[in-house]
């Protein structure tokens, strides 16, 4: 069977629970942006996928607006990438059924975030939590995505999307869903916590020290890098030196990654350098570039009415993309339609 060539695409999206994080930041919205122009970009704040643990309903509207607020704020332009909130495109929800009866249980079961969520509760989760990587299948899918920017955390998810789209294309002897390639480059592709470096930074941890949210004024960004967790060592003049030093790793790559440079230019740089000397620094750096998002994300979330006129026509162009490819897959599978 010759392969299909897909018009190159990228699809990714955020979940509105929490905040959003200098992780958020560094990791996928100001990856975002920079592939706008490279190709067709489909960004989405997914709400479908909060809900698979419990949101209260007026806060989970607030927060999709912010997420919507972070990525306007740092550069996406709506004119140019596609930005809704996923439960505005019916599609999403119909293709990770058809993908619910594709994807194996086993598949599932492998799973890594699963049992890192649920822990020791996992029969007392929702099944949404438990299913959810397929509707992620299908939000990529339903677009033809060719790329997916993620983290080396959210692989495995890109891979199973890769199974769905081949068994998929096996089952029916069609050559319709692409092979989604992942994109992880760079540098602080997993921003870690400032209090300590072997946990991932998160929206909910015990305290608001150990990450940079994105609504953070000047003066927090400045004081939580220059309290950031560190050692008493120096810097060294190679990254090996960092080998057994999170905390000084993750601050070197957030370092980079704000700086638009590499670890190892960085390294060399403030190879020998002491704390008080680079924390000053990161701090600054950290200022300039994450303070006017944090006042341009203030200033539309004061106008929520013009948020949801970006997101409703947003959505209004994802469906011109999914209801298609939606109808085509129902062809496939073999549903009646009058």
């Amino acid at each position: 069977m010759t392969q299909t060539q897909f018009t190159p695409r990228v699809f990714s999206g955020i979940k509105p629970s929490g905040g959003l994080t200098l992780g958020n930041y560094l990791g996928a919205i100001k990856r975002f942006v920079g592939m706008q122009g490279q190709m067709e970009c489909v960004y989405c704040v997914v709400d479908l996928h909060a809900i698979t643990v419990w949101q209260d309903p007026r806060e989970l509207a607030n927060m999709t607006r912010e997420v919507a607020a972070g990525y306007l704020a740092a550069g996406l332009d709506p004119t140019q990438s596609i930005l809704f909130n996923q439960s505005q495109v019916s599609a999403h929800a119909e293709l990770g059924w058809i993908f619910n009866c594709v994807a194996r249980v086993g598949w599932m079961n492998r799973m890594t975030q699963f049992k890192d969520k649920a822990g020791a509760n996992a029969e007392k989760q929702s099944l949404g939590l438990y299913a959810y990587p397929s509707l992620m299948a299908a939000d990529i899918l339903l677009y033809h995505a060719t790329h997916v920017p993620v983290g080396d955390d959210q692989k495995q998810h890109v891979e199973l999307t890769r199974d769905i789209a081949a068994k998929f294309n096996h089952d029916f002897g069609v050559d319709f869903f692409p092979l989604t390639t992942p994109v992880i480059e760079g540098p602080a592709m997993r921003i870690m916590n400032l209090r300590d470096g072997t946990k991932k930074m998160s929206k909910s941890g015990d305290s608001d020290m150990e990450r940079i949210n994105m609504t953070d004024d000047a003066d927090k960004i400045a004081k939580k890098f220059k309290k950031a967790k560190t050692d008493p060592e120096p810097l060294p003049d190679t990254l090996d030196g960092l080998k057994d030093r999170p905390e000084a790793r993750n601050l070197i790559d957030i370092y980079a990654a704000l700086n638009d440079a590499t670890a190892e230019a960085t390294i060399a740089e403030y190879a020998g350098a002491g704390w008080g000397k680079f924390k000053p620094a990161l701090a600054d750096l950290a200022v300039a570039k994450l303070a006017p998002i944090a006042d341009e994300m203030a200033r539309l979330m004061a106008d929520p009415a013009e948020i949801d006129r970006i997101l409703g026509a947003g959505s209004e162009k994802a469906r011109e993309i999914a209801d298609p490819i939606l109808r085509q897959t129902y062809d496939i599978v073999g549903m009646l339609r009058s």
